[in-house]
């Protein structure tokens, strides 16, 4: 059983788009959906910097239209389950057949920029903590007023709050924690301080009508399989100022039979993730096209 995964925030890089575009007909469907939510996708990326992709109103529209230009050019294909981490749920929407991809590139694009507003409200950020045990962890968190926004299982949960916060953890870090790594994200995702957030993004879903899943989707709120596009678009619009729970999506995948794991463009964090938390379980990111064939082979031996 195959289950295809979007990764999030932090995925992308600079001219991480550039070899897909070169794919037939994969400029003029970029070209497209650039002119159908105001952000030039192609530009950022092939040209921008860092920096300029690191813009959380950027990035996620970015990551999404990544994701699904990837998962057509490996042509037609039927997973037995879907799931994204954090902005990556709204790519798995798609794959799903919740949304179609101009809307699912259209709620990305308002999602984008209302975290973005929310992170400008207060100086914000995150740390992934490597290694330690899980309970202790979250109680060191909780005492330095941190919240483990994404429990990611594998060893490493992503903490986020103030600046201040996060740098009274890097120098007291949790008992057993190897390494605090602070990430190059915009703000505090997945906690109270994307609440302004949610406010939006739940007026944007109320103009869009999803569509009932037609594979198994996996949900980060509690790693559950989720039956109705109502209540897919009903989390994704509560999972902005909510913990990404991705240890709880693996332990679903288990328990679904899962035997191989496609990572879709920029991949690379989700398969990391599952080949310490999955062990038997064939994983592949596409990263490049060149990764097409052997991802069609993996598709072959274990999709439906």
């Amino acid at each position: 059983m195959l289950v295809l995964v979007a990764p999030g925030q932090g995925a992308q890089t600079p001219g991480f788009l550039t070899e897909w575009l070169d794919l037939p007909g994969a400029a003029d469907r970029v070209a497209a959906w650039s002119d159908a939510i105001g952000l030039d996708l192609a530009h950022y990326g092939t040209k921008a910097d860092a920096d300029a992709i690191r813009d959380t109103a950027v990035a996620q529209p970015l990551l999404v239209a990544a994701g699904l230009l990837s998962a057509t050019a490996l042509g037609d294909i039927v997973p037995g389950a879907v799931a994204g981490h954090s902005v990556g749920e709204i790519t798995a929407a798609a794959f799903a057949g919740v949304l179609d991809d101009t809307a699912a590139l259209s709620l990305v694009r308002k999602r984008g920029l209302a975290m973005a507003d929310a992170a400008a409200i207060t100086e914000t950020g995150m740390a992934a903590l490597l290694g330690g045990d899980p309970e202790t962890t979250v109680a060191h968190l909780e005492k330095l007023g941190l919240t483990p926004a994404n429990i990611n299982g594998a060893g490493q949960i992503v903490a986020a709050g103030t600046k201040e916060q996060i740098a009274a953890l890097e120098a007291d870090k949790p008992e057993g924690v190897r390494r605090v790594v602070v990430l190059q994200v915009a703000g505090a995702f997945h906690t109270h301080h994307m609440g302004p957030a949610v406010d939006t993004l739940a007026k944007a879903a109320e103009a869009l009508t999803p569509g009932d899943p037609k594979v198994t989707y996996v949900s980060n709120k509690d790693g559950r399989d989720v039956a109705t596009g109502a209540e897919v678009l009903e989390r994704l619009v509560g999972q902005v100022a909510n913990p990404v729970r991705w240890d709880l999506c693996m332990e679903t995948f288990k328990e679904l039979g899962v035997t191989a794991l496609l990572e879709v463009c920029p991949g690379g964090t989700l398969t990391g993730l599952a080949k310490r938390a999955l062990p038997g379980v064939r994983t592949l990111a596409l990263k490049t096209p060149a990764d097409l064939d052997a991802a069609r082979e993996l598709i072959a031996e274990h999709a439906a």
